[in-house]
């Protein structure tokens, strides 16, 4: 299964701003977009993009712009091209606004939905979690990431994963966590119960939607 394996830090100083891709790390003083170039004559700007001629950002034209907000919200779930191309696809083909579509069909991923009910740090965390058989969908094993989650599903952590010292911590901690108004948390039983299907709203980051609306309608 094709999935970005590079350094995670280095995503977010493309974008020129933080994805929140390895959970508290990035809300800590150890996060490297929080460090400042002391070579950079400007304290307050952003960290460099990577490589030879990151320091030098230059200002985007349309098309770039709609490209570095399609790669910003691949980023931030996690997938690549061809699975992204196929969400925004299905997301024209659905009633409403396609951008608003898209970033729906990702929330309701289910390593995303495992992320949104505190099994897992990070989205990365949760996915191989799923991808290790430790999540379950109305009782029944499913290690797809991808798999879309509907009204009615319950979602759950095995009995067996959740004899594991770090997934025991998570499931301790699972009720500290701001939970999404489409997920139903139980934390006594370390499970969730999708009571709604997410909106635009619950996706919880600053991104233009129409954008790729835009570059994808070209």
């Amino acid at each position: 299964m094709a999935r970005y394996t590079g350094p995670s830090c280095k995503l977010c100083r493309r974008e020129g701003t933080k994805l929140f891709l390895k959970g508290d790390r990035c809300t800590s003083g150890k996060c490297p977009f929080d460090r400042v170039d002391t070579g950079s004559r400007n304290r307050d700007a952003s960290p460099a993009a990577p490589g030879q001629h990151g320091a030098a950002r230059k200002k985007l034209r349309e098309y770039g712009m709609q490209l570095r907000e399609k790669e910003k919200v691949k980023r931030f779930y996690g997938v690549l091209e061809r699975q992204f191309r196929n969400y925004y696809d299905q997301a024209a083909r659905m009633n409403g606004m396609a951008g608003e579509n898209l970033l729906v069909l990702l929330e309701r991923r289910l390593d995303n939905a495992v992320f949104r009910m505190g099994f897992g740090f990070s989205r990365s965390e949760s996915r191989q979690l799923t991808l290790h058989d430790h999540i379950q969908v109305n009782g029944r094993k499913v290690n797809i990431p991808s798999y879309s989650v509907k009204v009615g599903d319950v979602i759950s952590v095995s009995e067996i994963a959740l004899k594991s010292d770090a997934l025991k911590a998570l499931s301790e901690g699972i009720g500290s966590r701001t939970a999404p108004k489409w997920l139903e948390i139980d934390a006594a039983n370390a499970c969730a119960k999708v009571v709604a299907l997410p909106t635009r709203e619950d996706v919880g980051f600053d991104f233009n939607e129409q954008l790729i609306v835009e570059l994808y309608s070209k």
